[in-house]
């Protein structure tokens, strides 16, 4: 039997990702035992300043990834959303775990159960911006902490917004007032996928991630990076790409002050070239959303 170090948080969503990703290993590599790396990352310890105050993605990750670069750990496990779109000198993504359902929920109330003016915390800029396009009464208040902190804060008589990914894997759904579609709140790049990422040039690590990597989510959050590393963004900024099943490329992205807001869908072929598709939307939507601005 060989170990295979797992780096992650110690939140009660990050311990389930890893389980599951854990469970995938030993069913796929019988010979290889797993064993837990818990870290703390700088997101964990501030749970009350706004993300896109601490620097947006990354505040989760990069102790995780020190672990696997300093030698304590194999591989490091996280929401590929929390990826920033450029990869860590000195690591690979080895694995994306086939995606959960990638869709925002509202918990609390509906949106047509809302009442003019009631309050929507999140902590997400492209969130807020998203929902005031179509309901621009709302009031929105930050968001911070766990999944079962954040459930805790629904505003009376308003709602909050989840990530229906991080809800299943806690067994949670049960607290979903209403899935938001795609079309109406693009979620954030790799939303509902998991990253796994080894060192590289570790081809004995590689080759065991190599089997639980699912293609076709690992096609579409490549598409999705592609679009986030294109505009040089990060959670901090209102923007969100998702590329659905059906072939189907969502692109969103919003003015720093979410005033201005441009959304583009496109369908995506089996032969596309899916990096290009993501850096082609990019671009379009750039262009778009100067031009709306321009024309205030």
């Amino acid at each position: 039997m060989s170990t295979l170090r797992i780096a992650t948080r110690s939140s009660a969503q990050a311990r389930a990702q890893s389980e599951f990703v854990a469970s995938l290993i030993t069913n796929t590599s019988p010979d290889v035992d797993v064993e837990y790396v818990y870290v703390d990352t700088q997101g964990d310890l501030n749970a009350t300043t706004p993300l896109h105050q601490m620097g947006g993605q990354g505040v989760f990750v990069k102790e995780v990834q020190r672990a696997v670069l300093d030698g304590r750990a194999d591989i490091a496990i996280h929401s590929a959303k929390d990826l920033p779109s450029q990869p860590a000198e000195g690591l690979v993504i080895g694995a994306i775990g086939e995606r959960r359902t990638p869709n925002d929920a509202l918990v609390g109330k509906s949106l047509s159960e809302l009442s003019h003016g009631a309050t929507v915390a999140t902590g997400s800029v492209r969130r807020k911006a998203q929902l005031a396009r179509l309901r621009p009464d709302l009031q929105f208040v930050d968001l911070r902490g766990n999944i079962q902190t954040r459930l805790s804060k629904v505003p009376e008589g308003g709602a909050i917004v989840m990530a229906i990914a991080a809800l299943e894997i806690l067994g949670l759904t049960e607290n979903i007032a209403e899935v938001l579609p795609i079309d109406v709140a693009v979620p954030m790049v790799g939303q509902g996928s998991v990253a796994v990422e080894a060192r590289e040039g570790d081809v004995h690590t590689l080759t065991i991630l190599s089997k639980i990597d699912h293609a076709a989510s690992r096609r579409a959050v490549e598409a999705e990076r592609a679009f986030l590393a294109e505009l040089g963004a990060g959670c901090s900024l209102p923007v969100a790409a998702h590329f659905t099943p059906d072939g189907l490329f969502h692109a969103f992205m919003a003015s720093d002050d979410g005033e201005q807001t441009v959304q583009i869908e496109g369908a995506v072929s089996a032969s596309d070239d899916h990096i290009a598709v993501g850096i082609d939307a990019a671009v379009k939507c750039r262009r778009l959303l100067a031009e709306r601005i321009s024309s205030k």
